[in-house]
């Protein structure tokens, strides 16, 4: 009996150890998205880890719950600290039709440089051929791309002038790394159905010759609205190393991954990322026009990057998706990294994530229109 009562007491021991080691740790993910990575380095983790802490949290109130226990109120009461920070992950909004004839179909997409380092060529053009049968199917007026890849003249792997052609778009604009050796170019284009009327780039003050993330805007008339449009690509953690190296003519990438270098890896980029929104929510508030800013973030809701934008932005999944909105399907459960954001003169509705996803990213997009 006594040996079972020792036990019974080293197991709730353990049990308030692990409920205080989580609730700590939820308590760091709350302060992720107000701490910039520069100052604590290890907040942003506690933001990645976010929906795993959350979830081990809720695990353990329904077990103090079941063992008729106060710490069920201390760990209700953490939650509770939570507040409105957990509604970040998921959304239940409306799937209405536009309330202004002249809205904005956008589309933002991370297409992977249309899988073109397959080692099989045809496998890469099937790839690519999926990805514009989506695009053709859901018809955007404005589609922003990210790791977009093109080759010059002579190429047996188009991409640009097929989207130009089989869309209809009338102008573009991009920022992109030219790489000589192979004639190749990686980086970050826009396309447009409606006359762009200016084009420009935000740049970065942590751009490095070895970094090929960008941001670029347009201003687009669309009859009697003209719009300004960001196409984001914030700072990667280049997990599978570096696609565009002249060093690497084969064009092979590194499997090299352990748990190490991702930390490493994540280390330098969350700090680069909260500068690259800081500068571009610098340059958007200089904007004459109401302002979409869309892209591959590479950061979680419960990050600092987010914050800059969503504390003077509308969150259009937030606005008008509905359910968790996990856009990245890549090596590290990363969840929702891609965004559509607007500025508080504009409304959003019939957000959309694609279901079946051909690139390690899903296509977002949703139509946007000027507040009567």
């Amino acid at each position: 009996m006594i040996s079972f009562l020792s036990f019974l007491w080293n197991y709730k021991f353990w049990l308030r150890f692990f409920t205080v080691i989580c609730l700590v740790s939820l308590c760091l993910a709350y302060l992720s998205p107000f701490i910039h990575p520069k100052t604590q380095f290890l907040f942003p983790f506690f933001g990645l880890a976010y929906p795993v802490i959350l979830g081990i949290s809720i695990l353990f109130l329904v077990t103090w719950i079941i063992l008729k226990s106060k710490w069920a109120w201390i760990v209700f009461g953490v939650l509770i600290i939570g507040g409105n920070l957990h509604f970040r992950m998921i959304a239940i909004g409306r799937n209405d039709e536009p309330l202004a004839k002249n809205y904005l179909h956008l589309m933002s997409y991370n297409v992977h440089l249309f899988d073109v380092f397959n080692p099989k060529l045809a496998n890469a053009k099937k790839t690519r051929n999926k990805i514009f049968n989506y695009i053709k199917t859901e018809n955007p007026d404005v589609i922003c791309f990210q790791e977009f890849y093109q080759k010059d003249k002579p190429t047996n792997f188009k991409t640009k002038d097929t989207i130009l052609k089989f869309m209809n778009f009338i102008d573009y604009h991009e920022r992109s790394a030219h790489k000589n050796f192979s004639r190749q170019n990686f980086g970050i284009y826009l396309f447009s159905k409606y006359p762009i009327i200016r084009k420009g780039d935000v740049i970065f003050d942590t751009q490095s010759e070895k970094d090929f993330n960008y941001c670029i805007f347009v201003d687009i008339v669309k009859n009697s609205d003209t719009f300004r449009i960001y196409n984001a690509h914030l700072q990667s953690i280049k997990l599978q190393g570096d696609y565009y190296s002249e060093k690497n003519p084969t064009n092979k990438i590194s499997q090299k991954s352990t748990i190490g270098l991702v930390i490493d890896k994540l280390k330098l980029a969350y700090p680069k990322r909260a500068e690259q929104a800081r500068i571009i929510m610098k340059h958007i508030e200089n904007s004459p026009y109401p302002t979409i800013v869309c892209g591959d973030f590479n950061d979680t809701p419960m990050s600092y990057t987010y914050q800059q934008f969503n504390s003077r932005l509308t969150d259009a999944f937030r606005n008008c998706g509905s359910g968790i909105g996990s856009t990245y399907v890549g090596r590290i459960p990363a969840g929702r990294i891609d965004y559509i954001f607007h500025t508080d003169n504009l409304n959003s509705c019939q957000f959309k994530i694609q279901q079946k996803a051909f690139s390690d990213h899903r296509a977002v997009s949703c139509k946007i229109f000027n507040k009567e």
